[in-house]
């Protein structure tokens, strides 16, 4: 496990690394508030589907959310704010779809071993946490599009 963490650090700056834990664990709580709340309004009216429903609904909003914090705090990126808002969507959105997909067969899993109405919580809190990594790489050199991780903590300084 160190070896692995060793590895990722050598990828990131440690700055970056810790402002982005700071953001996307905030991020993390507003999401899966938003995802728990959303689910809970509609599982009257949708109760076998509510949070195939809220998973999609909480994803928008807390991608926006996100993207402000990453632009702001960790990534201190210039550039084109709409362009770099929609490269943000599409390294969500890819891990998105992924867990989207998943997200059902989590939850039947899930059933097994706990009361149906947890599950989808439960689900979800897993499936949240395997994004963290993926996205930090997908945003560190896609959506704010530093080239490596000198020039990222360098152009940090300079604002």
């Amino acid at each position: 496990m160190a070896t692995r963490i060793q590895q990722f650090a050598r990828h990131a700056p440690s700055g970056q690394v810790l402002r982005y834990l700071a953001v996307g664990a905030s991020n993390t709580l507003f999401s899966y508030g938003l995802f728990s709340l959303l689910n809970y309004l509609l599982t009257p009216s949708f109760p076998k589907s509510a949070y195939m429903i809220a998973s999609p609904l909480s994803h928008v909003a807390s991608v926006t959310v996100a993207f402000f914090g990453y632009k702001r705090f960790v990534f201190r990126s210039g550039g084109s704010m709409l362009k770099q808002y929609l490269r943000c969507h599409v390294v969500y959105g890819a891990s998105f779809l992924i867990i989207y997909a998943l997200l059902h067969p989590c939850v039947i899993v899930a059933n097994l071993v706990m009361p149906e109405r947890y599950s989808p919580y439960v689900a979800v809190a897993i499936l949240m946490a395997a994004n963290v990594v993926l996205s930090f790489f997908g945003h560190q050199r896609y959506t704010f599009g530093r080239k490596s991780p000198e020039e990222s903590e360098l152009s940090c300084c300079k604002e």
